[in-house]
């Protein structure tokens, strides 16, 4: 079971910054705790300082995200808000086969309706979701 820890970095931020990235960590615990097969993958970890890096390097590491995303069989996608990048990862992921619980108050949003089959609105719902082993059955 690999799983893709998406979400949102830099959002509609104007200026060069990201996001707090602390929910990555949160997520991949969770995750890690209740489904211990599992194999977490987060592109965030992999590029903490992907901010910095020129266009050409930039674009290989978009492209290499949205193609584990591909690869994944689960996505769990933060979004607070909304999030191209974390749009394209979901929709290809979904397109390539991947379950996608997606955390968000962003309900009425196409691509969280569209392209999630599970949606929360907290950190907190989805722990339940994994604690209750609701998740876990789901994907069997």
């Amino acid at each position: 079971m690999r799983v893709f820890i998406c979400g949102i970095i830099q959002g509609s931020l104007s200026e060069l910054a990201v996001h707090g990235q602390s929910y990555r960590t949160v997520l991949k615990d969770l995750v890690e705790k209740h489904m211990p097969e599992a194999e977490v993958y987060c592109p965030v970890s992999l590029h903490p300082e992907s901010l910095s890096y020129d266009d050409e390097k930039a674009f290989e590491v978009l492209e290499e995200s949205i193609e584990a995303a591909r690869k994944s069989d689960l996505i769990v996608a933060y979004l607070p808000e909304a999030s191209m990048g974390s749009a394209i990862e979901m929709w290809e992921a979904k397109r390539a086969g991947a379950k996608i619980v997606t955390i968000t108050p962003l309900k009425p949003n196409w691509v969280v309706r569209y392209a999630s089959d599970i949606v929360v609105e907290t950190i907190e719902e989805f722990a339940g979701l994994l604690e209750t082993r609701t998740l876990q059955q789901w994907l069997q």
